[in-house]
């Protein structure tokens, strides 16, 4: 049994047992559709595979992008063997073992270009096999990952190729992709008679998410909901040009259309491109959090929205909004943090799809309240002290002196109770000596901050006050 799945020819592309998306696979670089800032006339990834040279890529992109189907044109382009791994599939043996074959191609004058699909599922061993081949030149390697390849692929390896980033592709791409689909008799969907408005072909492509394998997918779910009983329609015929209906079909004509109600059916609940441990799980939190502390409470919403319907922990959003809370309200506005902890205990108490409601209270709430970094900044420049400058010991009057020992060390000698002074206030350092003079707190004059700024303004007349009392010159007179 072979390890390796051969590329299929072209003219297995008509084979109707095969998914509708794999049959319409691009097989020219004329016929790929998006991804213009690599392909396109004069770009570098164009240039690179029409001249079968290409050292090792990597192909990095959401799913339904054209990693793979990039993959497969090169290799009925290029003049090198063609290996495909599944990373899924294949182990440490495997590898080696191609290596080896391929090494000893080499020597005979034979390239080999080995295609890892998901390669971000290997592991550190398994990517560490294909390292000194790369490096020799025994092989070429591409690569192809849904992941972020600085995260999921070892850097050693990374730097030996070349990182090529793909988009997601725009609805006119994927509307002119079904437009295709639909028209192609010898691999589509031409010879099943079946019409859409670019409006339903442009749901589709809206409710997919910029992956055409899902647009192509859903498109062939509703083909043959079209073909069944009681959904069929008797259409008329759809200028592919103009995109809209042209001149009605006789009585006798039976070709179908694809209608909103139909869509509706094929697609169940939309499919909203998301990994919860992935980078898409780390970019939504970030917009989320960005829009909150630029005070957009409609962009906040939406992030919200996107992260909840796909599927993503709400107590893990729960926690990451009473971070909000205390990283960029603060003591602005401190019933944020009470709020948000509420919010958490409502998801927790009633769960979902209930809590939703709790959680987006937390974000409008955390969106309109005043800002203010100060604590979080203070707490970064504590932890930098902390860090960096010597552990200075305690101030002996700030000790605790529970025995006579301890007192006749001087602990707790000249501390000054605050309840006692009219002022609350006492003339008396509680940093130690090497920061004693350190201020980290700077209050904004955001909401409640800034009463807390007037009421440090306060503070530090009263401690001068006291200060003056206290010296000698003072008891004196």
């Amino acid at each position: 049994m072979s390890l390796f799945q051969p590329i299929p020819n072209p003219s297995e592309s008509a084979d109707r047992t095969r998914p509708l998306a794999d049959r319409m696979r691009p097989r020219t670089l004329d016929e790929f559709v998006g991804q213009e800032q690599l392909i396109g006339p004069g770009k570098p990834l164009r240039v690179q595979i029409e001249r079968d040279d290409m050292g090792s890529l990597i192909f990095w992109g959401p799913p339904g992008t054209g990693k793979t189907t990039l993959a497969k044109i090169i290799a009925n382009l290029t003049k090198a063997e063609f290996i495909e791994f599944s990373a899924v599939l294949a182990g440490i043996k495997e590898i080696k073992q191609v290596m080896a074959d391929a090494e000893r191609a080499r020597q005979y004058g034979t390239r080999t270009i080995v295609f890892i699909d998901e390669i971000h599922r290997f592991n550190k061993a398994q990517q560490d096999a294909f390292l000194p081949h790369v490096e020799k030149g025994n092989i070429r390697l591409i690569g192809a990952t849904t992941e972020n390849p600085s995260f999921e692929i070892n850097s050693a390896l990374l730097s030996r190729c070349r990182v090529y980033v793909l988009q997601p592709l725009t609805e006119d791409q994927i509307v002119a992709l079904l437009r295709r689909a639909l028209t192609d008799r010898e691999r589509g969907l031409g010879e099943m008679d079946v019409t859409a408005s670019d409006e339903v072909l442009r749901k589709i492509a809206s409710y997919t998410s910029g992956d055409a394998r899902s647009a192509y997918n859903v498109l062939e779910v509703a083909a043959g909901l079209a073909k069944s009983p009681g959904l069929a329609r008797t259409a008329r015929p759809f200028d592919s040009a103009q995109g809209r209906p042209g001149a009605p079909l006789s009585e006798t004509s039976t070709a179908l259309v694809i209608t909103d109600e139909i869509v509706r059916d094929a697609l169940q609940k939309r499919i909203l491109l998301y990994d919860k441990t992935g980078e898409e799980h780390y970019n939504l939190i970030s917009a989320l959090h960005k829009s909150v502390r630029n005070s957009d409470p409609d962009a906040a919403l939406y992030w919200l929205g996107r992260m909840l319907e796909a599927g993503e922990d709400p107590l893990y959003i729960a926690r990451r909004v009473v971070r909000m809370s205390v990283e960029d309200i603060g003591l602005a506005d401190p019933n944020a943090l009470s709020l948000c902890m509420a919010a958490r205990d409502a998801v927790d108490f009633i769960g979902m799809p209930e809590g939703n409601l709790a959680l987006a209270q937390a974000v409008v709430y955390l969106s309109v309240a005043p800002k203010s970094n100060a604590l979080y900044t203070a707490y970064g420049d504590v932890q930098q002290d902390v860090e960096q400058t010597s552990a200075d010991p305690v101030p002996l009057h700030l000790r605790n002196a529970p025995t006579t020992l301890m007192k006749n060390l001087g602990y707790g000698k000249g501390y000054q109770y605050a309840h006692e002074l009219e002022s609350k206030v006492a003339d008396m350092q509680c940093l130690p000596d090497n920061l004693r003079d350190r201020v980290y707190y700077h209050p904004t004059n955001e909401g409640v901050e800034k009463r807390i700024r007037e009421r440090l303004g306060e503070i530090k007349r009263q401690r001068s006050q006291a200060h003056l009392d206290s010296s000698p010159e003072k008891k004196e007179s």
